[in-house]
């Protein structure tokens, strides 16, 4: 659990974090967003250097906003940054940079859609890591939305994956969201801090594994001195990720959970898939195919049974 974040009830953005479902939808739009974000510059920039730029630039933006909390809780700090900066390592930069790398060889809908099936995931591992109770429902409501995702991941064909015939990109996609799964098990045993002082330790150990990583498999940290020449649009997207998806998107769902709690805050997740997809055939001019339907009507049957199961089991 998180400490409530501080607020003072005056002012535009005191009156913006008193709007909880207003909140509960920006967190997932500003998420999804960012694979509309990533797919925009393909071509224009190494996924290495977005995911080390990213890091770098979102650390260094929430560092002056944090400077307080980090104070407050610096015993705790002091004790646990090992696993803070890990918590950055997993769940933003790794995850982030499989994304971005699938994001070369396959579509934003495809990555939206498989995007999608996080919560069932997520779900299925707590089951079989930490044995939280479910139900048939449940494991039936996982099974199927799984289902849909391989069903994007095949292009419509499920008998490619005998063959194990996925493509490339589908796979990086698939691995983010093992990736992030084993991140959100993993936040059972976060140091009790608050949320700003987590994002600004998380983010450090984002920014120094997307520098290791850039120097070992991208360009190299030489790289950045390229982004100056870049694009209006590559800048855009920098801009974009490094504070939306990153910093407002983390505070908007902190504050929404706190509101409203998190069993009536968790289905916003699903709007993630949803304002991907939307912002992908929008803005990127992606084609819908018969088999983004019949998938994503899979999941979301996955998902309406699972959490109708679960609420059952309360």
């Amino acid at each position: 659990m998180t400490k409530p974040l501080d607020h003072q009830n005056r002012g535009i953005s005191a009156r913006l974090l008193d709007q909880p479902y207003l909140l509960l939808i920006l967190a997932p739009l500003f998420w999804g967003g960012n694979v509309v974000a990533a797919k925009l510059v393909v071509g224009e920039i190494d996924p290495f250097l977005l995911l080390s730029a990213r890091c770098v630039g979102a650390t260094l933006f929430i560092l002056p906003f944090s400077w307080r909390f980090l104070a407050a809780d610096w015993p705790v700090i002091r004790r646990t940054w090992p696993l803070l900066m890990a918590y950055g390592a997993l769940g933003y930069a790794l995850y982030n940079v499989l994304l971005y790398m699938g994001l070369t060889t396959t579509t934003a809908v495809n990555s939206s859609i498989e995007t999608g099936a996080l919560p069932m995931m997520i779900l299925a591992a707590n089951f079989i890591v930490f044995r939280v109770r479910a139900t048939i429902l449940q494991v039936v409501g996982v099974l199927i939305a799984i289902t849909g995702v391989m069903l994007t991941a095949t292009h419509g064909d499920l008998r490619r994956i005998l063959t194990l015939d996925i493509n490339i990109g589908d796979g990086y996609v698939l691995l983010a969201c093992l990736t992030y799964t084993a991140y959100t098990l993993a936040l059972r045993f976060r140091p009790q801090v608050h949320m700003m002082s987590f994002m600004a330790v998380a983010f450090t150990g984002a920014a120094i594994t997307g520098l290791v990583m850039l120097q070992l498999f991208g360009p190299g940290i030489t790289a950045f001195a390229s982004i100056p020449a870049m694009s209006p649009t590559v800048w855009a997207v920098l801009v974009y990720v490094m504070i939306f998806p990153s910093m407002f998107s983390q505070i908007a769902y902190a504050r929404g959970v706190e509101l409203v709690g998190p069993n009536r805050a968790a289905p916003s997740h699903n709007l993630i898939p949803v304002f991907g997809t939307l912002g992908s055939v929008l803005i990127l001019g992606e084609r819908l195919e018969l088999y983004h339907y019949l998938a994503a009507a899979i999941i979301i049957a996955g998902i309406a049974m699972a959490e109708w199961a679960a609420r059952r089991l309360r």
